[in-house]
């Protein structure tokens, strides 16, 4: 708050409620009784009251807001500390990945200050001080940075049998997760964008098998397989189809039921070992093929969005360690029905009786 000589206000940096009491001393100046001030200015007569008798003790300044008493604030020098180590990322402050978050940001903030912030304050704080949410870049953990120079029809045909059969629709699909970890934004200065350190050399890769089933009335179920390839000789790259028989076996025999199976067109999906499985099974198993260049019309791709958000920026000492979060992700998932409905319903597909 700024004043003029004589104890006026400056116009320079007032705010509402800064001008709210400045109306007030011109009339109490005038001499204005108490309840036709609070009714023009649109407050309490007891605020009236309280601020008239500031005015009378210290004059102007004594009306002057002061802001909230209660919310806590950090100098200067302790804003400057903190930057200094939020540009230290997470993981030197105990996180597995590296990724800053508002919860995190108040967590540091506590141990460094012993101050309690809301999320809302630490959001307000960061904004303040010119860091922003971001998309993080990758660079790789062995970059040497000072010797680099800068440089939907079948579909619902599928929908229909399955209700005639009173089966289960299972959507089904792969994916893997190498030590690169997807990106998640984190917060970083303006203008600067952060950097993810991560393993440049590849060292293994985790592949991921799973089907969502639903059926109207029916709780919605997942299954799923994983994998790890540590490039060992003889050891198998990914899932063959043998395994996804096995994993569409195990789905039969926990629903109970038929199942219409709908998949993409990848190669493994279309081997004469899984075509013999169809046919020898057609009694209970139905495949249905996904158009072309379709993903977003199956709900698994949902899941594997859900696995690999929380792997987001994830600074993974070696394999074990996604797999473990991989596993954990999934079974999580598995007990959260609602999630897998979502995922339905971020498709557009609907499964009505």
């Amino acid at each position: 708050m700024r004043y003029a000589q004589g104890g006026g206000l400056t116009d320079a940096g007032r705010t509402a409620r800064e001008r709210v009491r400045l109306q007030a001393v011109d009339r109490f100046e005038r001499g204005e009784k108490n309840q036709k001030v609070a009714a023009v200015l649109r407050v309490s007569e007891r605020s009236v009251e309280r601020w008239r008798r500031s005015w009378r003790e210290r004059g102007a300044a004594g009306v002057a807001s002061k802001g909230s008493p209660g919310r806590p604030q950090l100098s200067d020098a302790q804003v400057a500390k903190l930057e200094s180590e939020l540009e230290r990322g997470p993981l030197a402050h105990g996180w597995a990945d590296q990724r800053w978050t508002l919860a995190r940001v108040k967590t540091l903030i506590g141990r460094m200050f012993h101050v309690s912030y809301t999320l809302q304050g630490t959001w307000r704080l960061l904004r303040r001080h010119s860091w922003s949410w971001q998309q993080p870049a990758r660079r790789a953990i062995e970059r040497d940075d000072t010797a680099v120079e800068v440089e939907e029809g079948r579909l619902a045909a599928g929908k229909s049998t399955a209700a005639a059969l009173g089966a289960w629709i299972v959507f089904q699909d792969e994916a893997g997760q190498s030590l690169t970890p997807p990106r998640s934004r984190t917060w970083g200065r303006r203008g600067c964008t952060p950097v993810v350190r991560v393993r440049g050399r590849g060292s293994g890769r985790v592949s991921m098998a799973g089907m969502v089933c639903y059926q109207p009335g029916r709780r919605s179920r997942m299954f799923y397989a994983v994998r790890e390839y540590r490039g060992r000789v003889g050891q198998p790259k990914g899932f063959g189809w043998r395994d996804l028989r096995d994993l569409v076996v195990r789905a039969r025999i926990q629903l109970g039921g038929p199942i219409v199976l709908v998949w993409d067109n990848v190669r493994l999906h279309l081997t004469a070992g899984m075509r013999e499985f169809i046919a020898a099974n057609a009694a209970w198993l139905t495949v249905f093929q996904l158009p072309a260049y379709a993903p977003d019309l199956n709900p698994q791709e949902g899941i594997w969005s859900l696995v690999k958000r929380d792997l987001g920026n994830l600074a993974a000492a070696d394999l074990t360690q996604i797999t473990r979060a991989v596993k954990r992700r999934l079974k999580q998932i598995q007990y959260r029905p609602d999630l897998v409905d979502g995922c339905l319903a971020g498709t557009g597909l609907m499964m009505g009786g």
